[in-house]
């Protein structure tokens, strides 16, 4: 499947389940259905061409296999008809396959995702499927369990909502809270896996890191008061304005020490920047915020030798505080490392892992190794900063790094 069909449906996926569960009520049953239609779209535009109404014809495929799926459930189960929506649907010619209306279901449906019936993991897990098109073996790894186990626990989710009768409606202003805050951990986890992505052969994935963007955009725009909100939008911004700085004309990685800042694009840098300033004082700054004002001092600094790291250190101190996760420990011994020399970082990544174990933790063993093979590096220790090198690069399916790792490690040795 060639990469525009591919990026065009993933468009069009949250819209088509977004029509099908408004329609016919059953999040559950209407998520299979729009996996079919996918994966016959997948098969038929690369060959016959994308059809004039992508949409209209991926709705009019979701619909059928929707109907024979809820028929096929309720001859299962024997039971009493299905009440609302889905059986309205089914009985009302009228409304079936109609032409799909105008709106973007995105963002209902990331609330719907993140009803108060499931735990925070599984919102954070069946958000990232439905609505950023995550393949089950990525949002594992952002979790840091196995395949199988979270393709459990999205199926679980989808049958928990079911059963809560969940619908695609708004939040009450009772769970608007939690709701909104699970949507914002959802996208932060959607432009992590785009920014980096887990496997392939690129880099980057510029259509979950543009989609997040795009949907942050949305609730920021409908929450304009939450300064966490901002911070995200501005978070996302200020680290999407070295996207072309990061790899080089051979689309190998370039870190941030030696990107090219004048590829840096000004306009995001601008309204990051001035998006986290308008928000810095707003009560007590939560993860977010704290996180885009790293990104900010960076984007401030016009060289690498003119950036703030005791800043950074100290606002990555804080941000541990707030929430004491592996990958911002590790951030923050890289920071440490940076503003006070690399024995000093070498003593607190020992202190860490001591406690806390970075180097055995799933989502940082591998860059636990490229950080202390770095630090390694920068205190002469050549020989056993290359072996970590390699063995960092075997921990990681994305090949751009991979191949940063290893020309590391063979330059050393």
């Amino acid at each position: 499947m060639n990469g525009d069909v591919e990026r065009l449906l993933r468009t069009e996926a949250p819209q088509v389940l977004g029509a099908l569960v408004r329609r016919f009520g059953r999040f559950d049953i209407a998520e299979d259905a729009v996996q079919e239609a996918l994966l016959a779209a997948s098969g038929d535009w690369p060959v016959h061409g994308v059809p004039s109404d992508p949409r209209s014809w991926l709705i009019r495929i979701g619909y059928r296999r929707m109907v024979d799926l809820l028929r096929s459930d309720q001859a299962r189960r024997r039971r009493e008809h299905e009440a609302g929506m889905s059986e309205s649907a089914l009985r009302e010619p009228a409304r079936q396959a109609g032409p799909p209306q105008e709106v973007d279901d995105s963002l209902t449906l990331l609330m719907l995702c993140c009803h108060p019936a499931l735990s925070t993991t599984s919102q954070v897990a069946l958000t990232l499927r439905a609505v950023g098109g995550l393949t089950t073996a990525e949002i594992a790894h952002a979790h840091g369990t196995t395949e199988a186990t979270m393709g459990t626990r999205i199926s679980r989710a989808k049958q928990r909502l079911a059963g809560a009768g969940a619908r695609f409606t708004p939040p009450t202003d009772a769970d608007r809270d939690a709701r909104m805050a699970a949507v914002m951990r959802v996208l932060y986890l959607i432009f992590n896996e785009g920014y980096t992505a887990t496997a392939g052969r690129e880099l980057a994935r510029v259509d979950l890191t543009s989609e997040a963007i795009r949907l942050t955009r949305m609730l920021h725009a409908s929450l304009p008061g939450d300064a966490e909100a901002a911070g995200l939008l501005a978070l996302m911004l200020l680290t999407d304005s070295r996207r072309h700085a990061r790899a080089g004309a051979d689309h190998e990685l370039v870190p941030l020490d030696e990107q090219d800042r004048t590829r840096w694009d000004p306009d995001l840098i601008r309204e990051g920047t001035e998006l986290i300033d308008s928000v810095w004082n707003r009560g007590a700054a939560g993860p977010y915020r704290l996180q885009a004002a790293i990104a900010a001092v960076h984007a401030a600094a016009a060289s690498p030798e003119e950036t703030d790291w005791p800043q950074i250190a100290m606002l990555y101190l804080w941000l541990e505080r707030l929430t004491p996760t592996a990958p911002i420990m590790l951030s923050r011994v890289v920071a440490v490392a940076q503003a006070y020399g690399p024995v000093r970082g070498l003593a607190l990544l020992d202190d860490l892992n001591s406690r806390h174990h970075l180097d055995r933790d799933p989502l940082t063993r591998q860059r636990e190794r490229a950080v202390r093979a770095h630090l390694l590096q920068m205190t002469g220790e050549h020989a056993s900063a290359a072996d970590l090198y390699r063995q960092a690069a075997a921990l990681t399916d994305n090949q751009v790094e991979q191949r940063y790792l290893l020309t590391k490690a063979d330059r050393l040795a």
